[in-house]
C-alpha cells in the first residue's frame, strides 16, 4: 500500500455539509474515499483531454427491427477492429438490443467510433463512458 499523507482543506461550512449530505447518500464511508474518488475522476478526465491511451465503453441501446441497423452497428465496428477489445450484445425485450463496447486505444480514436455509433440512424441511447487503465491514477 502507497504512504499515506494527511492534510488539511478549508471550505465553507455550508459546502462541507451539502458534501457530506451527498457522500452518505452514496454510502462513503469517510469523506478521504470521496475525495480519492473525486480526484481519480478528475485525472482520468486529464488522461482523456491528453490524447493518452486509455480504456472505456460505449454503451447502445438500438432497435434491432430497424432495416439494417444491426449491420451497420457491426460494420462500423469492424472499421475500429484494432481498438476493440471486446462486446456484448444482450436482448432486452422483443425490439430492443443493448450493445457495451469495451475500448482501448487513443482517445482520439475512440471518441471518433463512438460518434460513429451515437450518430448512426436508428440508435436510441449511446455513451461513452471514460476509465483509465490504471496507470496515471
Amino acid at each position: 500500500m502507497p504512504d499515506l499523507v494527511r492534510f488539511s482543506v478549508s471550505l465553507e461550512e455550508t459546502l462541507l455539509e451539502k458534501f457530506d449530505k451527498e457522500i452518505k447518500k452514496d454510502n462513503y464511508p469517510t469523506r478521504s474515499k470521496a475525495i480519492i474518488d473525486l480526484i481519480r475522476e478528475h485525472l482520468v478526465k486529464k488522461e482523456w483531454a491528453k490524447g493518452k491511451n486509455v480504456v472505456g465503453t460505449i454503451t447502445l441501446v438500438y432497435d434491432h427491427h430497424k432495416r439494417e441497423l444491426a449491420g451497420k452497428v457491426m460494420d462500423i465496428q469492424h472499421d475500429f477492429h484494432s481498438i476493440i477489445v471486446s462486446s456484448q450484445h444482450v436482448h432486452l425485450d422483443h425490439d430492443n438490443c443493448l450493445e457495451v463496447v469495451i475500448v482501448k486505444g487513443k482517445t482520439e480514436k475512440i471518441e471518433k467510433l463512438s460518434s460513429r455509433l451515437k450518430t448512426t440512424k436508428g440508435i436510441k441511447y449511446a455513451t461513452l463512458n471514460m476509465a483509465s487503465t490504471g496507470k496515471e491514477i
